[in-house]
C-alpha cells in the first residue's frame, strides 16, 4: 500500500467531521438523500455538481445548509437571459473622488455558489463561470483573482422549461464533477416537511436551522477532508476497471457492446474516469474506510457519466436514456 495511506486516527476524524455536516443538512432538509451524499461526495472531491429537477425540491436550501455547516461563505446569483459576466466576476468602477479605478469582486468569490438556473444564462456568461470553475480564478481589468478555497459551484437547470434557455456545451458539461437529478419526495417525507412547516420547526429558505448541539465545522476541516480523500488508496486493479469502463462507453472496452455506436455519439472522456475515481475515493472515506472498493465506483456511476455521454438522435427517438447506457457499459465490463 501507498506510504500516505490515512492512519485509523486520521479516519476518526474524518469520519467525525461528516457526520457533523451530516447532522446539520439533516435538521433542515427533510429526505433528499442521495442530494445529501451527493453533495458530500462533490464537496470531498473538490468538484461541482449540476443539479437537476423541478422547482420547490430544496436545492437552494440544500445548499445554504451545506455552506452554514463548513462555515463557508455563501452567494446565489439567479441566471437570466440578459446576465452580463461582469455581474457575476465583478468590474472595475471609476472613483471620481480619487481618479482611479477599484476592483469590487462579483458574487462568484465565495465558498459555496448557488447558479439558479444556469441554462439561462448567455454563452458569454456561461463561459466566464467556465474560468471560475476550472482555473479558480476570475480575470477583472488584466488582473487576476483568486476565488477562495475552497470552491465549489452548484448549478441548477430546470427539465422542463426550454424558452429563454441557452443549453451547457459540452466543454461547460464535463467540468461538473456530477450531475445529480433530483425526484420527489415520498409521501412519508412530504408529511414531514408539512409536519415541520406547521409546527414551525423547518427552517425557512432564507433561514437555514442548525442543531444547537452540533457545531459546523471550519474551512480549514474541509480541506483537511479534500486533502484526506485524494490519499484514499485506488489499487491498480480498480484503476485499469475503471479505464475498461470508461473504454467501454466509447464503443471499445474488453467486452465492447454490441451495436453501441448507434445510441452513442460520444462516450465519456479521461476527465470521467478521474471524476469515478475522485467520487470513489471520496464515497470510501465518507464510509470510513482508507480504500477504495468496486460498489464505490458502482454508487454514483449514474451521476458521474450521465452528462457526459452523448446520445445519437436516435436513441434519442427511441427513449433511450443515458443511464441505460451505463448501466450497460458496467453490465459489459467484469468486476474484479
Amino acid at each position: 500500500m501507498a506510504a500516505s495511506q490515512l492512519t485509523g486516527d486520521e479516519l476518526g476524524v474524518a469520519h467525525r467531521l461528516i457526520e457533523r455536516i451530516n447532522a446539520i443538512f439533516r435538521s433542515t432538509v427533510v429526505g433528499q438523500e442521495d442530494l445529501r451524499r451527493a453533495l458530500l461526495a462533490s464537496l470531498l472531491g473538490s468538484g461541482h455538481i449540476l443539479l437537476e429537477s423541478v422547482p420547490g425540491l430544496a436545492k437552494t436550501t440544500a445548499a445554504q445548509t451545506l455552506a452554514s455547516a463548513i462555515s463557508g461563505t455563501f452567494h446565489r446569483i439567479q441566471c437570466t437571459p440578459d446576465l452580463m459576466p461582469n455581474d457575476i466576476v465583478g468590474t472595475q468602477v471609476f472613483n471620481y473622488t480619487t481618479g482611479e479605478l477599484t476592483t469590487q469582486l462579483g458574487p462568484v468569490h465565495a465558498n459555496l455558489v448557488l447558479l439558479d438556473e444556469i441554462n439561462r444564462s448567455s454563452a458569454k456568461t456561461q463561459s466566464a463561470m467556465l474560468e471560475a470553475m476550472q482555473e479558480r480564478q476570475t480575470s477583472i481589468g488584466g488582473q487576476v483573482y483568486p476565488v477562495p478555497n475552497p470552491f465549489m459551484v452548484l448549478a441548477t437547470q430546470n427539465p422542463i422549461e426550454e424558452e429563454g434557455t441557452y443549453v451547457l456545451p459540452e466543454a461547460q458539461m464535463d467540468r461538473f464533477l456530477l450531475k445529480e437529478v433530483l425526484t420527489y419526495p415520498n409521501p412519508e417525507e412530504e408529511t414531514r416537511i408539512l409536519d415541520g412547516v406547521v409546527a414551525g420547526t423547518l427552517a425557512t429558505p432564507g433561514a437555514p436551522k442548525r442543531l444547537s448541539n452540533v457545531a459546523p465545522i471550519t474551512l480549514e476541516d474541509v480541506l483537511t477532508l479534500q486533502s484526506m480523500t485524494v490519499r484514499v488508496w485506488v489499487h491498480d486493479t480498480l484503476k485499469r476497471y475503471i479505464v475498461d469502463l470508461v473504454n467501454t462507453t466509447r464503443g471499445g472496452g474488453p467486452n465492447p457492446v454490441p451495436a453501441f455506436a448507434d445510441d452513442v455519439r460520444v462516450g465519456a472522456s479521461p476527465r470521467g474516469a478521474i471524476a469515478l475515481v475522485r467520487v470513489a475515493q471520496a464515497l470510501a472515506l465518507m464510509a470510513g474506510r482508507a480504500y477504495v472498493v468496486p460498489d464505490d465506483i458502482h454508487a454514483l456511476r449514474h451521476s458521474v457519466l450521465r452528462h457526459r455521454i452523448v446520445r445519437t438522435f436516435d436513441a434519442i427517438a427511441r427513449g433511450v436514456r443515458t443511464e441505460d447506457i451505463v448501466d450497460a457499459a458496467f453490465a459489459a465490463v467484469p468486476v474484479p
